[in-house]
């Protein structure tokens, strides 16, 4: 694969500037008709290696450039639709999964796809041992045992051996995030010191995808090519500029000017201006994303099941859905997020200070308590934490406001040090099992815990209902495993350490121009595939 020159990068960018300045003295210029132009912030991109991938931006990254076994199908998240893998299969033993490998298919370097390739890259995932390597561990695939557990018995043929049964929606939930198919042959041309091509892959491209990578430069750019050859549909445009963008209103005047396309980071006042120009569209979709409080069981008042209930009467979640959270965000009080399979819309709580009041009373309380929150000192963050210490005060509730940088917050919540914390959580793949796991299970609440997720953290111990957690994970009728998160869903609704309020939303501001661009509900289905401009 050839990258760009520098000189050819700074070619492309006069070409921009002078497709927006030809476009003359008019309201509103143009991006050239086959080059599809972005302001996003891409200053998390770490690495291209899909074994390494576990950033939004990479995540975007590697669904546009990389073919996947198996992916998600965006219009329906239930759903998981054949790629790579034309078709599979499950053994008696319900551990063993064989895939039939589609023919056909090309690498950007002219080298035919194979299972081959298939088992190297899943055994990449695991023996390299990156971010995203745990999702595959959790199926008993380790550094030892993948290469005997991951093979290709044929070219045609790749086989996947379990440590045990597992429900199939859960096996196949996981791998629509890791199994990018990559080049062998290519990356191992590349291999130094045993690293299975990773010192180049983190900066190069070896794949099969609708683009490739024309060129990249960290907090910068990143420059996506059409594949011409593409085995599913050539797309339309030829090229994807995708420029660093960080500033909300930089963004706005970018699109207004028609120098993007699209801009990918607008909100408050810059997403209401650009809802009353006629010349701009947004699509938006819910993210896999939620925001809540962490309630610490340790806290002698917030270890009350009442003073629970009456805080989440305290929040005015309607209110701040018209404002703070106008277009990034909409209520939601369940821990399985819209999207995922069995996820509940129940939201029985709104603000109620007479109704939260009387559940002080209840709890001896009647004259309120004092309690602290950790809270990083990010803008949103902040403004959402002293809305809530404003609503909390009116039932007689001091909420005193701890901020710090998210690293200071993050690790007083890991060692289980505060008494609130507000934050994100975000599933790790579009399964319920992420969110469930995280949220409801905690059978050891020891401080030297092997399980330190998020029921630990706020030292809720549910050992039964972790029992649950697993069951559900575990359940191979889908109906019955809908079922089991519902009730799931229920319990820690009713009685967990937490207060969830938002989901989070991903709005694009996008020129009315530009048809076809796909706001997925997890940004590895954000996708460029089928846009067109006219």
């Amino acid at each position: 694969m050839r990258l760009l020159t520098k000189s050819a990068v700074a070619a492309l960018m006069l070409t921009l500037a002078a497709g927006s300045y030809a476009a003359g003295h008019a309201a509103h210029a143009a991006t050239p008709k086959d080059i599809l132009v972005m302001a996003y912030v891409i200053d998390d991109l770490i690495s291209l290696d899909p074994a390494e991938i576990y950033e939004f931006s990479s995540s975007e990254y590697q669904a546009n450039v990389y073919d996947h076994l198996v992916v998600l199908d965006v219009k329906d998240t239930s759903k998981i639709l054949n790629r790579v893998a034309e078709s599979w299969t499950i053994g008696d033993d319900g551990k063993t999964w064989t895939f039939k490998i589609r023919s056909g298919i090309k690498f950007q370097s002219g080298n035919e796809l194979t299972a081959e390739d298939a088992a190297f890259s899943l055994q990449r995932y695991v023996m390299l041992d990156k971010s995203p390597a745990f999702i595959l561990g959790q199926f008993g695939l380790t550094k030892e045992n993948a290469k005997e557990k991951i093979r290709a018995k044929d070219a045609s043929t790749l086989e996947v051996e379990l440590d045990k049964a597992y429900a199939p929606s859960f096996f196949l939930n996981c791998l629509t995030y890791v199994s990018s198919i990559v080049d062998k042959k290519l990356v191992m041309s590349h291999e130094k010191d045993g690293d299975m091509g990773n010192g180049w892959l983190k900066t190069h491209y070896a794949g099969s995808g609708p683009f490739f990578l024309k060129d990249w430069k960290p907090n910068q750019s990143l420059i996506l090519e059409t594949n011409q050859h593409y085995w599913n549909g050539v797309p339309k445009i030829k090229r994807v500029l995708i420029k660093n963008v960080t500033e909300s209103a930089t963004q706005q005047l970018l699109l207004q000017k028609g120098d993007v396309d699209i801009a990918r980071n607008v909100t408050g006042d810059q997403l209401t201006a650009l809802e009353g120009d006629k010349n701009v569209k947004m699509e938006s979709a819910s993210k896999a994303t939620l925001w809540y409080l962490g309630f610490s069981m340790k806290n002698q008042y917030l270890s009350k099941p009442e003073v629970r209930k009456a805080l989440k009467y305290l929040v005015d979640y309607d209110g701040l859905a018209k404002t703070l959270f106008k277009g990034v965000g909409k209520p939601h009080q369940t821990i399985l997020p819209e999207g995922q399979l069995g996820a509940s819309d129940e939201m029985p709580y709104k603000l109620d200070v007479a109704k939260a009041k009387e559940l002080l009373k209840q709890a001896g309380l009647e004259n309120g308590f004092s309690v602290t929150m950790d809270t990083t000192n990010k803008t949103e963050t902040m403004e959402l934490a002293q809305a809530i210490q404003s609503t909390w005060a009116q039932a007689g509730v001091k909420l005193e406001i701890k901020p710090a940088d998210n690293k200071q917050t993050l690790t007083r919540y890991r060692a289980r040090q505060h008494d609130i914390y507000i934050g994100q959580w975000g599933s790790d793949y579009q399964d319920p099992h992420s969110n469930a796991e995280g949220y409801a299970t905690n059978a050891d609440n020891s401080d030297n815990a092997k399980n330190k997720l998020l029921a630990w953290r706020n030292s809720w111990f549910v050992p039964d209902l972790t029992k649950e957690v697993y069951a559900a994970r575990d359940e191979k009728d889908n109906a019955k495993r809908v079922e089991m998160y519902g009730d799931i869903q229920k319990k820690v609704l009713d009685d967990g350490p937490y207060l969830i309020m938002f989901q989070q939303i991903e709005t694009a501001a996008v020129n009315k121009n530009v048809d076809g661009f796909v706001v997925g509900p997890t940004f590895d289905l954000n996708l460029y595939h089928d846009v067109v401009k006219h």
